[in-house]
């Protein structure tokens, strides 16, 4: 059996670790939603839905933009057909993200599962209940936010 000592270690190191995935998993698409400056802004105007994504018309908003034909958004959550959504464009590929506030916590959401995930590593493993329900409480905050805004 491992001394108190080796479990809090062994526990602090699959928090971590926990938490880094999430961060990891979410920074893949809240870097364009988030640091948008130099990145081209536009709207999507949802006129087809598929599997995986659905795809629209393109119209620049910011300078430097340029019209497309099609762009796809990749995660169909929330996305309905003949809306227009704000969206920001990854470099050099015809595929989009959702930005504002609901981009935003939406990129976050892995975050948010880590959070939650963790909170019961904490409590349980390293018996440390208060910042057991921090973790818990702001990955249910991260998560309900996302979940209303989009």
């Amino acid at each position: 059996m491992l001394s108190a000592a080796g479990r809090v270690v062994a526990m602090g190191v699959v928090t971590a670790l926990i938490l880094i995935a999430g961060v990891w998993a979410s920074w893949g698409t809240a870097q364009y939603v988030m640091l948008t400056k130099g990145r081209e802004r536009g709207t999507v105007e949802v006129t087809a839905c598929g599997e995986r994504s659905c795809s629209g018309p393109y119209t620049p908003l910011s300078p430097g933009s340029v019209a497309r034909a099609s762009v796809a958004v990749e995660d169909t959550v929330a996305v309905e057909k003949g809306r227009t959504y704000t969206v920001v464009v990854k470099p050099g590929q015809d595929s989009a993200v959702r930005s504002g506030p609901a981009g935003v916590l939406y990129a976050w959401v892995p975050m948010g599962g880590a959070l939650l995930l963790a909170s019961v590593i904490v409590a349980g493993g390293l018996r440390r209940t208060r910042a057991a329900w921090v973790l818990a409480g702001s990955g249910f905050a991260l998560l309900t936010a996302a979940f209303v805004t989009v």
